[in-house]
């Protein structure tokens, strides 16, 4: 079966490498990953990056390989995780996504998503960033908690088109939205998935992570002190934790 991981803003493949290691180390084969346009790979001609254009991507990809996948995503990946879900839940033997709370009824999108959001405002905060040089734009990152290797290739990563998407994203994900996107979910016959709750993360709380989990009746992940790039922070829990939902021997 094959192993499908999809990332997130403003992120490259590179995040997955020590998950990859962790995994590989297991025993678990046949691991892809995919870039989303703009984050990692090209966009295609006249690229809108709304929802619908990002999950139409994520199935035309898994569509390409051996289906139904096990699929992992994210931040953003998660999203377009939930928008494949939402439309052809067949290609998905199971999912597994983080920021689960995104799509329940309460959320509130962070500080920089509404920077993102609000016009004129998200154009400058993206100029700015994209006008950096690498080494500025890699201190600035510095924050995130990710090694200097992998630091380095999300901060190289950055560019105008990226910047370009994660303003049509965010803005076609304003709610209401991302909460209709969940009661989709909620209504539909889903795959066996799993919440990865992590526990630290500050862009989403755990409690909604928690309830949106249990909504869509999904097995749940709980890494507890970890937070937004757990993948990173601790690849071997997260590595035993997929294995042992995927139900596969390490």
């Amino acid at each position: 079966m094959t192993h499908v991981f999809v990332h997130g803003n403003p992120e490259v493949d590179a995040i997955w490498g020590p998950l990859v290691a962790a995994l590989t180390a297991r025993k678990i084969a046949d691991i892809v990953l995919l870039s989303p346009p703009g984050f990692g790979s090209p966009t295609p001609d006249g690229w809108d990056a709304s929802m619908e254009s990002y999950a139409s991507w994520l199935i035309t990809e898994v569509e390409q390989l051996e289906a139904p996948v096990h699929i992992v995503g994210h931040d953003w990946g998660a999203g377009h995780v939930f928008g494949l879900l939402a439309r052809r839940p067949d290609l998905v033997a199971t999912w597994a996504a983080d920021i689960m709370g995104l799509i329940h009824p309460d959320y509130v999108w962070h500080d920089a998503a509404q920077a993102w959001q609000t016009p004129d405002v998200g154009e400058q905060v993206i100029d700015a960033m994209v006008a950096m040089t690498l080494d500025e734009r890699t201190a600035a990152f510095g924050g995130l908690g990710l090694p200097d290797d992998i630091l380095v290739k999300v901060a190289g990563g950055v560019s105008a088109e990226m910047g370009r998407c994660i303003l049509g994203l965010y803005r076609d994900a304003a709610q209401p939205a991302i909460t209709q996107l969940g009661e989709r979910l909620a209504g539909a016959d889903l795959p066996r998935g799993l919440g990865i709750i992590a526990t630290a993360d500050s862009y989403v709380p755990a409690e909604l992570c928690t309830a949106a989990t249990a909504t869509l009746g999904a097995d749940e992940l709980r890494l507890e002190g970890l937070g937004h790039w757990w993948m990173v922070e601790d690849p071997d829990l997260a590595a035993a934790g997929l294995i042992s939902f995927w139900g596969e021997s390490a």
